[in-house]
């Protein structure tokens, strides 16, 4: 990579786009992928919207979350059926900026609820009594606003230092304006400034990082003290669909940001990264329906009445 900076007009997207015979198969299954994950996350939200008995605590983060997933995997998916579909492989610089700022807001506050929603199943298990004035209306429209704030707060800072940077190329070796991918190719005289923006800023996350561990030590802690054999498998079902989340969530981003930037892309890039854009959104609303009969209930109904 050349040290010349330069201001790009556009990134190269590389990846499914290099491949002109896979383009089709490429749109077909990104187009069901995407469709599915937009009608599971579009049902759980109508369905809580407008099952009255759904209005409490945990199934109005739930929807919160729905909503993020639905947006995270809108910023990607998309993009790249359209590139299949006209067969190109660029995106316009203000187009990359977009990218970046819209899925570090969905990916930020996706994480941040995941705490709120830890700490909520922990009030529920370990302090009932008082669950309802704790997480009371008023109270869990301000926690789930915090997260859309500060996931706000926290891409605009990111995205801005990230572009304030020069870059030395405009060959993104990725199929979605990927971050790591995007300090690659920039210069090496400026994108620290960049990653020790991104570090600084990060170091925000460990409450919530904080938050979801001490949450859960405490549930599994209250869990083991019941002595009822027929409370405790109830006990664990409230909350194990949001463990399964925040493991896929933590396991996807991790294969994504710790391992190392290659070179070029390789199968196994693709794959990971799909399964990064793709499977929460995807999975998430299966998780935590598939052992919730209230929410099971409520969705064929709604399907019946259509």
């Amino acid at each position: 990579m050349s040290n010349q900076s330069l201001i790009p007009t556009e990134f190269i997207l590389h990846g499914f786009s290099d491949i002109q015979e896979s383009q089709p198969f490429h749109f077909l299954a990104f187009l069901f992928i995407y469709l599915m994950a937009a009608i599971e996350n579009v049902l759980i939200i109508t369905v809580i919207i407008k099952s009255h008995h759904l209005h409490k605590p945990m199934y109005f983060f739930m929807a919160n979350l729905a909503f993020q997933d639905l947006g995270s995997i809108s910023v990607t998916v998309p993009k790249s059926m359209e590139n299949s579909l006209r067969k190109i492989n660029t995106i316009s610089y203000s187009g990359c900026i977009c990218q970046v700022f819209f899925l570090l807001f969905f990916t930020i506050s996706h994480f941040y609820l995941l705490g709120i929603m830890a700490y909520d199943r922990y009030i529920a298990i370990c302090n009932p009594l008082k669950y309802e004035t704790i997480m009371n209306k008023k109270a869990c429209i301000q926690m789930a606003m915090s997260t859309w704030i500060s996931g706000f707060g926290l891409s605009s800072l990111y995205t801005g230092s990230l572009f304030t940077v020069s870059f030395c190329s405009n060959d993104v070796n990725q199929f979605f304006c990927e971050i790591p991918q995007l300090l690659k190719i920039a210069c090496s005289d400026t994108y620290l400034i960049a990653f020790y923006t991104i570090c600084a800023g990060s170091s925000i996350s460990f409450i919530y990082i904080s938050l979801i561990i001490s949450s859960y030590i405490e549930i599994f802690r209250a869990v083991l003290r019941i002595a009822s054999s027929q409370r405790k498998p109830k006990a664990f079902s409230t909350c194990l669909p949001h463990l399964i989340v925040i493991i896929l969530y933590i396991v996807s981003g991790s294969l994504i940001y710790l391992k190392p930037i290659s070179r070029s892309l390789s199968t196994m890039d693709l794959v990971l990264s799909v399964f990064y854009c793709m499977m929460p959104p995807l999975m998430n609303p299966l998780i935590y329906s598939i052992r919730n009969r209230e929410l099971k209930r409520a969705s064929w109904k709604l399907i019946a009445d259509l």
